[in-house]
């Protein structure tokens, strides 16, 4: 049976039936039993094909968010957002992971910007990060399109500002490069860094590439710049993750009981002070 076979099936149960009644009376609690592996995956996304709205899927861990966001990403294609804590080890601020930042930053950029609705993945821990405001965003990104009349040397020093690393070649975010009329930088917002072409002063080219091979991948007319999110020199004011979201989203959550756990780990770690 093919995906769409499952999905058609689901859709006319009449268990999903009630569940679609449900959030349209926009009823606070519905509990979804006898759901295992994929089911919920179908679930979720026969919801978000029928509301506009965007979903948050809350998981336990960063293993069962990933398997069930590879599930909702062949199901929804590029609707579907992962949203990971910011820290290669829990509780602790001090070893941070580019990456995960900046599948952070492409989905608080996605939220604020984008007028269209998606499911974002993710897990508890990610959750107990407070996030940017629209506003602070906004105020520490960085708007460049083709055409703009800007010095190579401005550009440079707002990366500075925003603690950008000047390398020679760029091979993580938050590196940039400069050589002659050319900058490469890696901003937390895109997967893969920006190649910016001047003409004296002026942009007249601005495309992605790869960093092994060098070559181009996407052109840009415009682009945005925005530094790492969870460094605590330029942002003055933060919230949680779910005050970002649109007031009429819908939050499916697994394991009640689960977050309570990692609540009560997360505050002896506090106690402890590791």
């Amino acid at each position: 049976m093919s995906n769409i076979d499952i999905s058609q099936s689901l859709a006319e149960s009449l268990q999903m039936q009630k569940l679609e009644t449900s959030i349209s009376k926009n009823e606070n609690n519905t509990l979804l039993k006898g759901l295992v592996g994929s089911s919920l995956s179908f679930v979720i996304s026969s919801i978000f094909s029928k509301k506009s709205t965007s979903i948050l899927f809350i998981l336990e861990d960063k293993d069962t968010a990933a398997y069930h966001f590879n599930d909702l990403e062949k199901l929804n294609n590029n609707k579907v957002l992962f949203y990971p804590e910011s820290y290669k080890n829990p509780y602790s601020s001090n070893n941070i992971d580019n990456s995960n930042i900046l599948l952070r930053a492409d989905v608080l950029n996605k939220i604020n910007s984008v007028n269209e609705s998606f499911i974002v993945v993710t897990y508890y821990k990610a959750l107990f990060e407070k996030v940017v405001t629209k506003l602070e965003l906004q105020k520490n990104t960085l708007g460049i399109k083709v055409g703009d009349e800007l010095s190579i040397d401005f550009i440079n020093e707002m990366l500075f500002e925003y603690e950008f690393s000047r390398v020679d070649f760029v091979t993580q975010p938050g590196d940039f490069s400069v050589r002659g009329g050319i900058i490469d930088v890696f901003s937390f917002s895109n997967n893969e860094p920006y190649r910016i072409e001047f003409f004296g002063d002026e942009i007249t080219r601005i495309r992605s590439f790869d960093l092994e091979s060098q070559l181009s991948i996407t052109s840009y007319n415009d682009i945005k710049i925005i530094p790492n999110i969870q460094s605590d020199i330029k942002i003055e004011n933060r919230i949680s993750f779910l005050d970002i979201l649109p007031s009429e989203s819908i939050v499916f959550s697994k394991s009640s009981k689960f977050l309570l756990n990692e609540i009560k780990t997360l505050l002896r770690s506090i106690a402890n002070g590791s």
